[in-house]
């Protein structure tokens, strides 16, 4: 059994349609895979980040995402979990995020867990998305990209992972929004030359740039991942 926890450099990073590609790519493999997601905003009742993720998987809602499980905290308002649940009234219990997980990884052998937002994002009043994650000690995918502004970001969560000593399983680079070539490049080659020094076992994968609408054929770069 297997629970990766998947991550971005912020919001709208890609983190919903790669967690989607990655568990499409795994269950292509015939490997006995499901997605997560930890809480969702903006949305009624399911979360529609797990229905883009079935979407990209070629499957229908699963009974663990109507029963709730693969994600545990479903909010109307748009905004970081906390604020959301508060202004529902309640607040995201640790205890109840455990015990959905738990309960997947009972049922299926690897656990692709999106986060919500960046690993910074308050999950309540007294915890971080870092928080979790260090205490879980996932091993977390992070999934970047070469828009302007994507160096900073990637190497400022990197160096919060370094220092909570969080274990990166591999980056994810997306090549959507495309980019200039020379930017795409270069920002590719500084995170590469950033891993070789402070995270040189993590592995490097890259997402085309692809339609949203037109995945079928997608072919992920990912020599070396998920190793059984």
């Amino acid at each position: 059994m297997a629970t990766y926890f998947i991550t971005a450099i912020d919001t709208d990073a890609g983190k919903t349609f790669v967690t989607g590609l990655l568990a499409k790519y795994l269950k292509d493999q015939k490997r006995d895979v499901i997605s997560m997601k930890l809480s969702q905003t903006g949305c009624d009742t399911l979360s529609e980040d797990i229905l883009e993720h079935r979407r990209l998987m070629g499957i229908d809602f699963l009974p663990e995402d109507k029963a709730g499980l693969t994600c545990p905290y479903v909010f109307k308002f748009p905004a970081s979990p906390h604020l959301a649940a508060e202004m529902e009234g309640t607040q995201i219990a640790e205890e109840k995020l455990n015990r959905s997980i738990h309960e997947v990884e009972q049922l299926y052998k690897t656990v692709l867990l999106e986060g919500v937002g960046g690993l910074m994002v308050p999950v309540n009043h007294d915890l971080m998305l870092v928080d979790y994650v260090q205490k879980q000690g996932f091993p977390v995918i992070l999934v970047t990209s070469g828009r302007l502004g994507s160096i900073n970001h990637t190497l400022l969560t990197l160096e919060v992972m370094k220092n909570r000593r969080i274990p990166l399983y591999g980056v994810i680079y997306n090549h959507y929004p495309m980019t200039a070539p020379e930017i795409t490049d270069d920002s590719a080659k500084v995170l590469k030359r950033y891993l070789k020094s402070y995270f040189p076992d993590a592995l490097w994968g890259e997402v085309p740039f692809v339609d949203r609408n037109d995945t079928a054929n997608t072919t992920l770069q990912l020599e070396g991942w998920f190793a059984e």
